[in-house]
């Protein structure tokens, strides 16, 4: 009886294609708009994630500045800068720390190759390529003794190598001299590239030793910030408690002042832009899943309208001994399946609106399986909400007024 009715409903939508393509013309839309929006926020979040954790693993990034409250005002004027030792006492005197690395960076013009091309230099150490997660595409980074010494040796970013000597990545540049201000640096190493970041083109750099950018570029010992990278593993709270009592000590703070330095976790910067996002997410979900409610109110319209034009042919059905339950699955049948079409075509229009968006907004195709069958399954159970009232119309018909009805 069940294939009966189903294939009895599939004849009757098939006689108005045009009217059952646009009764299930708000559930495509509602559909569509649902799985697009949470793709393309799903995307988002991850792209974020990707942002934050090329910032480095487990980091903690301390700058000098007055924190906010208390009159500091939130600014750095004034403020002491950090110094090499600093990092190195936080090595030797805190555990769980992988890597402390000191950062001192100068806005410059680098020329070689008859090129010249404005960028950022950074002077740190060997430790700083542990913190970033930075890996070499060829060369080498600095000996022990050119890390001492303040050599004229420098690594660069995959913008700078392509702007300065251009080529094929990494294959080119090696070896060269490379221009910085007054003093000519040799081209010992060439970093991955990462591309665009939160802050920008993540590529855009010469590092050199710390010692070399405080004697030929900026003249100071200034530090202006510590990368501090965590063991996996580490309780983050118990570690920037213990970091922050070694950098009061060591900067001679009283017990009653404000540090005068502030600690960033870029974990929880992560965890805080993602669930923005997916906040942001559910909010976009939630507003396009309205367009689903207004395609049910469309087919509960054209389904009643169906029982009026079809007064005649149940009141026949229900003469011939046809009972009340058999008309109500039909027109039942008749919603679901339209809704269940609905929801098909919207989720094959979504998969590919998604995924065009996807490369115009350079965010990753997030697939989720589960917010497809989900949307699936409810626009199934907006046809069985909204035909139920029109098919419980029609079941209960006095057949002898049907028969009447012109």
């Amino acid at each position: 009886m069940l294939y009966s009715v189903f294939m009895l409903a599939l004849r009757s939508i098939r006689r108005n294609l045009l009217r059952s393509f646009l009764t299930i013309l708000g559930i495509v839309i509602g559909v569509s708009a649902v799985i697009t929006m949470v793709t393309l926020g799903n995307g988002a979040t991850q792209s974020v994630k990707a942002q934050i954790s090329g910032l480095g693993t487990n980091l903690l990034m301390v700058r000098p500045g007055q924190r906010l409250g208390h009159g500091g005002g939130g600014g750095g004027a004034g403020v002491p800068q950090f110094k090499e030792g600093d990092a190195e006492a936080i090595a030797a005197q805190i555990g769980g720390v992988a890597a402390v690395a000191p950062e001192a960076r100068a806005s410059v013009t680098v020329v070689a190759n008859g090129r010249n091309w404005a960028t950022s230099v950074i002077g740190s150490t060997n430790a700083w390529f542990d913190t970033g997660n930075w890996k070499l595409a060829s060369g080498r980074i600095f000996e022990p003794d050119e890390q001492r010494a303040g050599a004229a040796v420098c690594i660069i970013g995959e913008t700078v190598r392509r702007e300065i000597f251009g080529g094929t990545a990494g294959q080119t540049g090696l070896g060269e001299l490379l221009r910085v201000r007054k003093f000519s640096c040799t081209v010992i190493g060439i970093l991955a590239a990462k591309g665009q970041g939160g802050m920008g083109d993540q590529d855009d750099m010469v590092v050199v030793p710390l010692r070399t950018l405080q004697r030929r570029v900026t003249g100071s010992l200034r530090v202006a910030t510590l990368l501090v990278s965590m063991r996996d593993g580490s309780d983050s709270t118990r570690l920037k408690a213990s970091l922050t009592q070694l950098l009061r000590e060591r900067r001679k703070l009283a017990e009653n002042d404000d540090d005068n330095f502030n600690i960033f976790d870029t974990q929880q910067l992560a965890e805080t832009l993602s669930s923005t996002t997916q906040v942001l997410t559910a909010l976009l979900g939630a507003v396009a899943a309205v367009s689903l409610l207004v395609g049910g109110i469309g087919i509960m319209n054209i389904m009643l309208v169906s029982v009026t034009e079809r007064t005649r042919e149940i009141g026949l059905r229900l003469a011939i001994g046809a009972l009340e339950n058999e008309v109500l699955l039909q027109f039942l049948i008749e919603a679901v399946v339209l809704s269940a079409m609905g929801g098909v075509i919207g989720i094959m229009i979504a998969t590919a609106a998604s995924w065009g968006l996807s490369s115009l907004m350079e965010v990753p195709y997030a697939f989720d399986p589960y917010i497809n069958l989900l949307s699936l399954v409810f626009a199934a159970g907006i046809g069985v909400l909204f035909g139920y009232f029109p098919a419980r119309r029609a079941a209960r018909m006095d057949p002898i007024e049907a028969l009447r009805h012109e």
